[in-house]
């Protein structure tokens, strides 16, 4: 009987923090991803940036399935989306177009940062059920990683005006309907 109770506690713990642990997941990605660009490998961050998102869409619905949606996971959530999708693309493209334009292109790096913050931040103490205000940091994300492809197609002012596109969609009070 102990035996029995101890079992599911443990099973209790581990699918209480399912969740938390994809998440985690999510955040390592996105370290992963600032280490890659740093160590003069931006192609591995992008895929790092790109599975980081496959792992952000997971977790909500692991918390979901196993019934253990908390607030700790949504600010863990925040957290870890404001590394994956707001460092790691800033710091990407940084390095590979921005730091050509010196002090407009790391202030234009923040800034996209700053707006990620503000949109997750917003996120978390507004009652959005169904919908999204903003375009959703993961999305922007992945768009401004996307664009990094684009950088031997076009000029580097093409590649700050997505990234300040990106950057306002995020702070911007349009909705967008969840699914």
């Amino acid at each position: 009987m102990f035996l029995s109770e101890a079992l599911d506690q443990t099973v209790k713990k581990l699918k209480a923090h399912a969740a938390n642990f994809v998440t985690l997941l999510n955040l390592s990605l996105g370290g992963f991803a600032i280490v890659s660009v740093l160590h003069n490998q931006p192609h591995q961050a992008l895929l790092f940036i790109f599975i980081a998102a496959l792992t952000d869409r997971f977790d909500g619905m692991v918390a979901r399935k196993l019934n253990v949606e908390s607030d700790l996971g949504k600010q863990l959530d925040s957290m870890s989306d404001i590394v994956s999708f707001g460092m790691a693309p800033a710091v990407l493209m940084y390095y590979a177009a921005l730091q050509s334009l010196g002090v407009v292109g790391a202030f234009f790096m923040i800034f996209y940062i700053g707006c990620g913050a503000y949109r997750l931040a917003r996120f978390n103490i507004t009652d959005n059920a169904g919908y999204f205000i903003g375009l959703p940091i993961t999305a922007a994300g992945c768009l401004v990683t996307l664009s990094y492809l684009a950088i031997p197609h076009v000029p580097v002012g093409i590649i700050l005006t997505t990234m300040i596109l990106m950057s306002l969609l995020m702070v911007s009070p349009f909705t967008i309907k969840k699914v």
